[in-house]
């Protein structure tokens, strides 16, 4: 179900990575202040449009799979179902709004988001990890069948 106040699946989405112990009102409030202070800090553009973007650039193209063959096991860089990349993308976006310390949890999201528009940041770093790891390990790509 899409977010009643944005209608969006993508707002819903990450509104339940962010819920702890089943409190949604909290997470919904939390998502709708984050809107809030995206709005102050991009008055020229559409908060839900900046974080559409934002997630665009979190989401990874490739991912490392552990593959065992014979005795060994390989990491096997794998392109990625577009479902997954979106989860990982949230789930990135949201564990390093958690990693941060000291502000509301709106603030520490809205930040990350602003960074992610800049190709800047945690989750950023973390996609920046995930493809170089799937670039060192490229000759092991006949691997994934």
């Amino acid at each position: 179900m899409p977010d009643p106040a944005h209608d969006s699946i993508l707002v819903a989405k990450i509104t339940n990575y962010l819920m702890y112990d089943g409190k949604k009102n909290t997470a919904e409030r939390v998502m709708h202040d984050m809107f809030d202070v995206l709005q102050k800090a991009r008055k020229d553009e559409e908060p839900l449009q900046v974080l559409e973007t934002a997630i665009k650039n979190i989401s990874p193209a490739v991912e490392i799979r552990p593959r065992r063959v014979g005795g060994a096991t390989y990491q096997v860089p794998r392109e990625i179902n577009p479902d997954r990349k979106l989860a990982l993308a949230i789930r990135w976006l949201v564990g390093a709004a958690r990693g941060k310390k000291g502000k509301p949890m709106a603030n520490r999201l809205a930040d990350e988001i602003l960074l992610a528009l800049k190709n800047e940041g945690s989750a950023i770093k973390k996609k920046q990890d995930t493809h170089r790891m799937a670039e060192a390990n490229r000759a092991f790509a006949h691997f994934a069948w």
